[in-house]
């Protein structure tokens, strides 16, 4: 008998009336991971996370001597079982579920861990990790008997078969909050933090290409996209910046770059093309195959080859945006507590575009990070005050708003309704004149958007 098909068995053996946790743990979970590739001495109970006890752990053992249960650290993948009659389907248990396995899966004794479950026998749901970011790598899906087996194989490729990259499209359903100047600056402070970075110009004005001086080259963006069997790397270039145009030393901060060179690669792009203004939402519809779903296609084979994919599209919600939404794991949504708009559109993407495309995709993704201010300046504060009280009725009025799409750090019993700010600086749109990310003009702005990267990305 196989794993698989004995945890069909143990499935059935649970009442469907079943209020005991631990018997959702014995006589399904534990069966599950062994069905998803782990065996016992690589599964631990009441694995102590470092913010309380997550129901099972387990990693694989690559030391016969240094067994997981010996050795209870460094867990690949966590656990958290309810019982049957606690309902995962939606909800606030499920939301608390979910919440639960994030804050697991962020603490100090689970660096190492890449994936979380979330189960009670009647649904499951797998959560990746990423740096700081968790999201989900498959929809919360219905249990039974009959389809038990395919969601252990449709997991266990997942599990088995990590992709490096997380791929983010910075977007809000209103202009001037920054995004273009957001993707150019926060991929650069990620490469300066040593990670590989592609960056996407999914708009067709091309603000973000112009900005870094780059032009397209024989095989552009608009062909890769209508022709389905032109290898996209063949439209990936590579951003570099003369020594002499950074006005401290790039050394410094690039330490895996040492050495004497007159150019610096600092991360690949793929540019837009003149062409890609003439795609209307029609045109779109008639000549490129698969429509908003294309874009997520073509940067699949790059999955792989990066740490971050960042994409930038322009406002309205018609074909470039809700491919780049449809393309993304998550999505960054800069605001500006200036502009009630900005406000008020970066709800309407969380309640309405982004859950429009998750119904499509069927896969749980994409998810919406916390929504931060851009632009603020140290005369703010009071305008920020406003903001958060704008921030508060929508929370009110709208059921899809949760306190954390705004609040990251809002807790019971502790009501800190600190959003991340981005300072207003003069160098940050000058910049741009030279073609040059305002992050290696500035060391100021450079200190910013690494402060925005470890806030939302990488885990130091």
């Amino acid at each position: 008998m196989t794993e698989a098909s004995y945890l069909r068995e143990k499935l059935e053996s649970i009442s469907p009336t079943e209020r005991v946790e631990r018997v959702v743990v014995q006589h399904f979970a534990v069966p599950l991971l062994k069905a998803l590739g782990f065996d016992e001495s690589e599964i631990r109970y009441e694995f102590e996370t470092g913010c309380g006890q997550v129901d099972l752990a387990a990693r694989k053992n690559g030391d016969p001597e240094d067994t997981f249960l010996r050795s209870p650290k460094n867990p690949y993948l966590l656990l958290e079982a309810k019982s049957r009659a606690v309902n995962l389907r939606e909800g606030s248990y499920y939301r608390d579920a979910v919440c639960q396995i994030e804050s697991y899966l962020l603490a100090k004794n689970c660096k190492s861990a890449k994936w979380g479950i979330i189960t009670n026998a009647n649904n499951i749901q797998l959560w990746r990790k990423h740096g700081k970011v968790v999201h989900p790598a498959t929809a919360n899906l219905d249990i039974s008997s009959d389809n038990i087996e395919s969601i252990v194989r449709n997991l266990r490729d997942k599990i088995e078969n990590y992709e490096r990259a997380l791929t983010v499209c910075v977007y809000n359903n209103k202009g001037g909050v920054g995004k273009t100047t957001t993707v150019i600056n926060l991929a650069a402070a990620l490469a300066t933090k040593g990670k590989k970075v592609l960056v996407v110009d999914f708009d067709s004005q091309g603000d973000l290409t112009g900005s870094l001086g780059v032009t397209p080259g024989k095989i552009t963006l608009t062909q890769c996209l209508k022709d389905p069997k032109i290898d996209v790397h063949a439209i990936v270039q590579t951003y570099r910046l003369e020594g002499k145009r950074i006005i401290f030393s790039i050394f410094e901060i690039f330490d895996r770059l040492k050495g004497k060179q007159s150019t610096l690669p600092i991360f690949d792009i793929i540019p837009r093309d003149p062409e890609l203004e003439t795609l209307t939402d029609s045109r779109a519809v008639a000549y490129i195959p698969k429509g908003t779903r294309r874009l997520r296609d073509l940067i699949a084979p790059l999955r792989n080859e990066y740490d971050y994919i960042l994409i930038d599209c322009p406002t309205q919600w018609l074909y470039f945006s809700q491919s780049g939404v449809f393309a993304a794991d998550v999505i960054l949504i800069p605001t500006r507590p200036d502009d009630l708009s900005s406000l008020n559109n970066a709800a309407r993407v969380i309640t309405q575009f982004i859950p429009e495309t998750a119904r499509s995709r069927q896969d749980g993704g994409p998810i919406a990070l916390p929504a931060f201010f851009n632009g603020v300046s140290s005369r703010s504060e009071h305008t920020i005050q406003l903001a958060n009280k704008e921030i508060w009725k929508l929370i009110n009025q709208e059921k899809s708003v949760d306190l954390l799409h705004f609040w990251p750090h809002f807790k019971k019993g502790n009501e800190n309704k600190s959003i991340f700010r981005m300072p207003d600086s003069a160098v940050i749109s000058s910049a741009k004149y030279e073609r040059v990310p305002a992050v290696f003009r500035h060391r100021k702005v450079l200190e910013y958007y690494q402060s925005l990267a470890r806030e939302y990305f990488i885990d130091e």
